[in-house]
């Protein structure tokens, strides 16, 4: 069983905390990058003490932080970054459940290993740390690149997963508008240059960018469909996109159909509806959408909700 100390809000972080002084010398003796220098670099990251833990899975160290208590939900992040893309809404969410943000592989903490970026190998560095924190079941929720590894997560582990959150992620490639998919297939080396002017590298300075974007977009440029699997989801899923998404409206309803969603009247009661949910957040863009004021209130509503009996 892994250590499941949950990080504290209430004061800012420093390196005399014997438990941020923990998990520097596990980073250090895993050869690891550590989050020392973060801290050094932006020291009130969040508001409070960054204390996180490596799981070995699949031959992978992946870094993980856990806040909060109650039921269990996973965050995946998007390309590129890590966990601090969750700024916006994890102190809400960490009121009333147990929050675990992961560093997925080559990104934030996560070493790579030799494998190549892909989300099914990714959603199974998930279920692992889910056995390895001897949780029974989670729900899980991702964004952008992070949403196609838990849909692939709850396809590959359906008894791992009670419920499902996706922003901003189609089911298929070409879900994406053709200019999007333009850009994901000119990603490369070349694009990590332009990293040593961004905030994110102040974040993570140990990150081989070069490497990640090398790894990042040949995943990006590979074909995939995940109708068929996405239509036999047992788990209760929840679809959250924007206004002016980087996802096709189109295909947005085009998934939500696929889950049931947008047949039929629900009924005056509400017990016809489907176990899948829709948002359109207004006035956000597929950049934007988790600072939405009221994501983190949308989400916990959809995550506590039962499906209501018949009257």
């Amino acid at each position: 069983m892994a250590d499941n100390t949950n990080t504290s809000w209430d004061r800012l972080p420093g390196t005399s905390d014997p438990k941020l002084k923990k998990i520097d010398r596990l980073a250090e003796k895993e050869g690891l990058s550590s989050p020392k220098k973060h801290r050094e670099i932006t020291p009130a990251y969040l508001g409070r003490n960054l204390v996180g833990n490596y799981a070995s899975v699949n031959g992978l160290k992946l870094y993980y932080e856990i806040y909060g208590t109650g039921t269990p939900l996973v965050l995946l992040h998007g390309g590129v970054g890590a966990s601090e893309m969750f700024e916006p809404v994890l102190p809400k969410l960490a009121e009333s459940r147990q929050v675990i943000t992961v560093h997925l592989q080559t990104h934030g903490w996560t070493a790579d290993i030799d494998r190549p970026l892909r989300f099914e190998s990714m959603a199974d560095d998930i279920a692992e740390l889910i056995k390895h924190l001897g949780i029974e079941k989670a729900d899980i929720m991702g964004y952008s690149l992070g949403g196609g590894v838990s849909l692939q997560t709850v396809i590959r582990h359906p008894n791992l997963i009670r419920k499902l959150v996706v922003i901003s992620t189609p089911v298929k490639r070409d879900g994406w508008y053709p200019e999007v998919l333009e850009s994901m297939a000119q990603m490369g080396p070349d694009t990590a240059k332009t990293m040593k002017e961004t905030p994110l590298y102040q974040l993570y300075p140990e990150t081989d960018w070069e490497l990640l974007f090398i790894k990042i977009g040949d995943l990006l440029r590979q074909d995939y469909d995940w109708s068929k699997d996405a239509a036999v989801i047992k788990s209760p899923i929840m679809l959250i996109f924007a206004d002016a998404d980087a996802v096709r409206t189109a295909h947005i309803m085009e998934f939500f159909t696929l889950l049931g969603g947008g047949q039929r009247d629900a009924g005056l009661d509400g017990s016809l509806r489907p176990n899948a949910q829709l948002a359109i957040l207004p006035g956000t863009t597929h950049y934007n959408i988790l600072s939405f004021p009221e994501l983190a209130a949308l989400i916990t509503a959809f995550l506590d909700s039962l499906k209501p009996e018949p009257m």
